[in-house]
C-alpha cells in the first residue's frame, strides 16, 4: 500500500506483487495560509493525514486488509518541519510553493558561495530547497530553532505517524542542498556554514529499509491492521525514474506540465558549467548511482496554446485530437514560426516565452506544430547536456507521463533527436517504483531489481524517419534561436 502525497492530490494505491494497480483513491490536496504569516503557504500535515485515512478507507473496500504486506510513503522533495525528540511539531511544513524563501536563495552567498554549494550538493539553486527553509527559520523564528531536536522531511513525518520512529530517507535528503553528493551523506561543511549539524536529521536510511511496523494509533486511524511492516521510500521523482523500468544510462523523459529529463548513472560531474546549464544531480534510490536531470516547461506551454487559440473548442473532449490533426497538416518547419518557453528559475535560460515568424496568414495549427518542434529540439539539446554530465551516449529515450500520449509529438522527438523513442504505458511510475522497494524490503523479492523484473511493461516504439538533413537543419536553427535568447534581456 503506497501513501502518495502529491501537491495536487492525496492518494492511497494498492499494488500487487507484479506491479499491477489493484485500487486507487484520491482526494485533492492544497496548501493553507501560514497561521503565523497569512501571506505565506504551508502544508497542513494533520489535514493530509486525515485525507490519507479517507483514501485508505476507500481502497480497503476493494482489497482485504490481510492482503497488505507493506506500507510506504512517497511525496515531493525538500519540504519538512522542525520537531522535538518527543514528536512535537514546532512549526508547520513550509510549502515549496511559498515565496518566503526566495530572498534567502538570492543571498545564499553570505553563508556559502553558490558555486561551492553546487560543487558539493549537485543541486540547482531552487528557492524552495530545504537549506533555504532552515535559514529562514534561523533568521525569522530563532526560538523555534532553539527548541528543535530534529528536522523531519514530510515523508518522514508520515512514517513517524505510522511507526513512532523518526527517520530520514536518503532520496529526500538528496533534495535538500545539504548533502555531499559524492559521499552519499549530509555535508558537515554546508551545515556548519548555516549554523546546523547533521545530528539535526535522525537515522539516515536507504530506500527499502523496514523502519518499523504500524502502531495501534495509525492502525485505528487508517483502518489497516497493526504490525504491518513500514518501508522507507521517499522522493517521487527518483522512484518515478526507477518505476519506468529504465536501466543505467537510458534517459527517461517525464512529459507533463514540466518536462523532466533524467538518467540513472554511475558517474557524477560537478563542473560549475553544469550549474549554468541547469543540470541537477540527486541520489538514486540505489547506492552507487546518481539521477542526473534537467527540466523545462512542456505541456504547460501547449495548454496555453490550447486556451489561447482553441478557446471555442476548449471544452470539447476531442480537442487534443483536433489540435494534433491540424498540426499533422503542417510541413516540417511550421512555415518559419519559432517558439520557445522559459526554463525554470535558476537556469541561464530563465525568462519569458517567445513566438517569432508570425504573419497575417499564420494558423493556430502552425503555432501548435511549432511548439511541438520546439519542445522536441529542447529535448535534444538537453539530452546533449545530460550525456556530457553523465559521460554516456543515449541509444534510446524512454517517455512517460501525459505528454507520451501524443503520437505526433513522440514521432517528432524521435525524428529530431535521431534515436528510437520508447513510450512506456505505465501511468503510475512513481507509485510502482516505491512499491518495488517496499516489496523487496519485506522479503517478497530479493531486491528491487528482482521485483521490477516481475512487472510486465507495455511499450510502443517510434523510430527516426527519413529526411535526416531537414531535421538536422531544423535543429540547428533552433539551437541558434535558443542561444540568441540568452543575449538579450527583452523577449
Amino acid at each position: 500500500m503506497v501513501l502518495d502525497c502529491g501537491a495536487t492530490n492525496i492518494r492511497t494505491i494498492a499494488v500487487d506483487a507484479h506491479g499491477r494497480i489493484l485500487a486507487v483513491s484520491s482526494i485533492p490536496n492544497n496548501t493553507q495560509p501560514d497561521p503565523y504569516y497569512p501571506e505565506y503557504r504551508i502544508w497542513d500535515v494533520k489535514e493530509i493525514w486525515k485525507k490519507f485515512s479517507q483514501t485508505t478507507a476507500a481502497v480497503l473496500q476493494k482489497i482485504q486488509p490481510n492482503q497488505i504486506a507493506a506500507v510506504t510513503v512517497t511525496t515531493f522533495g525538500v519540504d519538512g518541519a522542525p520537531f522535538t525528540v518527543r514528536g512535537e511539531m514546532l512549526y508547520p511544513v513550509i510549502s515549496w510553493q511559498c515565496p518566503r524563501t526566495t530572498p534567502v536563495m538570492e543571498n545564499i552567498d553570505k553563508y556559502i558561495p553558490l558555486k561551492e554549494l553546487y560543487r558539493i550538493s549537485g543541486l540547482q539553486p531552487y528557492n524552495f530547497n530545504t537549506i533555504t527553509k532552515l535559514i529562514w527559520l534561523k533568521e525569522n523564528r530563532p526560538e523555534v530553532v532553539e527548541k528543535m531536536d530534529y528536522f523531519l522531511f514530510i515523508s518522514s513525518i508520515f512514517l513517524f505517524y505510522l511507526t513512532g520512529v523518526m527517520t530520514t530517507d536518503m532520496t529526500m535528503a538528496g533534495t535538500s542542498m545539504l548533502t555531499d553528493l559524492k559521499n552519499r551523506r549530509f555535508s558537515e561543511n554546508i551545515l556548519e556554514r548555516i549554523g546546523f549539524s547533521s545530528s539535526l536529521f535522525p537515522n539516515l536510511c536507504e530506500p527499502g529499509t523496514v523502519i518499523g511496523k504500524t502502531v495501534k494509533k495509525a492502525s485505528q486511524s487508517l483502518g489497516i491492521p497493526e504490525g504491518i511492516p513500514v518501508v522507507a521510500t521517499g522522493h517521487d521523482t527518483q522512484f518515478a525514474i526507477y518505476g519506468s523500468g529504465a536501466e543505467e544510462e537510458v534517459p527517461v523523459l517525464s512529459s507533463g506540465t514540466w518536462e523532466i529529463l533524467m538518467v540513472r548513472s554511475g558517474n557524477v560531474n560537478l563542473d560549475p558549467e553544469l550549474l549554468r546549464q541547469g543540470v541537477t544531480t540527486e541520489f538514486d534510490p540505489i547506492p552507487g548511482h546518481y539521477d542526473i536531470g534537467v527540466q523545462w516547461i512542456g505541456s504547460g506551454a501547449l495548454e496555453w496554446i490550447k486556451n489561447m487559440f482553441y478557446h471555442a473548442e476548449v471544452h470539447d473532449k476531442h480537442i487534443y485530437d483536433l489540435m494534433i490533426k491540424e498540426a499533422e497538416q503542417v510541413a516540417l518547419g511550421s512555415k518559419g514560426i519559432r517558439l520557445d518557453t522559459s526554463f525554470y528559475p535558476g537556469s541561464a535560460d530563465a525568462g519569458t516565452g517567445m513566438i517569432t515568424g508570425l504573419n497575417m496568414n499564420s494558423s493556430r495549427g502552425e503555432i501548435y506544430c511549432a511548439a511541438l518542434e520546439s519542445l522536441a529540439c529542447r529535448t535534444r539539446k538537453s539530452l546533449g547536456i545530460l550525456e556530457n554530465a553523465g559521460n554516456f551516449t543515449a541509444q534510446q529515450l524512454l517517455v512517460v507521463g501525459g505528454g507520451a500520449k501524443n503520437k505526433l509529438w513522440n514521432q517528432l522527438r524521435s525524428d529530431i533527436i535521431g534515436i528510437p523513442v520508447r513510450v512506456v504505458d505505465q501511468k503510475e511510475t512513481t507509485v510502482l517504483g516505491s512499491a518495488l522497494f517496499a516489496l523487496a524490503g519485506t522479503g517478497l523479492y530479493g531486491s528491487p531489481d528482482e521485483a521490477r523484473q516481475a512487472v510486465q511493461y507495455k511499450t510502443e516504439d517510434y523510430v527516426p524517419a527519413g529526411n535526416r538533413e531537414k531535421y538536422e537543419s531544423l535543429y540547428e536553427e533552433y539551437v541558434k534561436f535558443f542561444e540568441s535568447r540568452k543575449k538579450t534581456d527583452t523577449y
